[in-house]
């Protein structure tokens, strides 16, 4: 079980700013915003999830990374986000949503360090390979399949039993 430690949304764009929660949607986190909606957003990618662990390694080699920083909508820690896998279920706060892709990153995030891209994300989990040392590191899309509110402080965990993407 992991909590979420921030909530985040934007006018479009990146970053992300902290709010003290948010109503999760089947579009996504209600008030959130796209640059490039034709790319990021919709129902399968509702909801952008990035582990704090994650951040704060990054940070400790350099990169000038904060909660928000990666586009993320739920900042969470204590959650196996490397475990996670695609068809996955977690509670959030009081929505549920299955993990749907890996993120793929953009150019946006070139602003923190043109190598961060190829440290969080390769091939491999570009093909869905979770095998890859680098899966999850980019963040997980999630869809929401059960509207809710998630806020910080918040408890996120898997929903039930998930064996190769089947919610048992």
């Amino acid at each position: 079980m992991g909590t979420i430690v921030q909530v985040s949304l934007s006018a479009g764009g990146l970053p992300k700013h902290a709010i003290a929660g948010g109503w999760l949607a089947a579009e996504g986190l209600v008030g959130d915003r796209h640059a490039h909606p034709q790319i990021h957003g919709g129902p399968e990618k509702a909801v952008l999830i990035v582990a704090a662990e994650v951040i704060e390694a990054f940070r400790q080699r350099g990169y000038p990374l904060f909660y928000g920083a990666l586009g993320e909508n739920l900042t969470t820690l204590g959650l196996d986000i490397q475990g996670l896998r695609i068809g996955d279920e977690l509670r959030a706060g009081s929505a549920r949503l299955r993990i749907t892709k890996p993120r793929g990153p953009c150019k946006q995030l070139d602003v923190y360090g043109e190598a961060l891209k190829t440290e969080i994300y390769d091939a491999r989990v570009k093909a869905r390979d979770a095998s890859s040392p680098l899966w999850g590191l980019s963040g997980l899309y999630a869809a929401v399949v059960d509207e809710g509110e998630a806020k910080a402080g918040d408890a996120i965990e898997r929903d039930g039993l998930t064996v190769g993407g089947i919610f048992f």
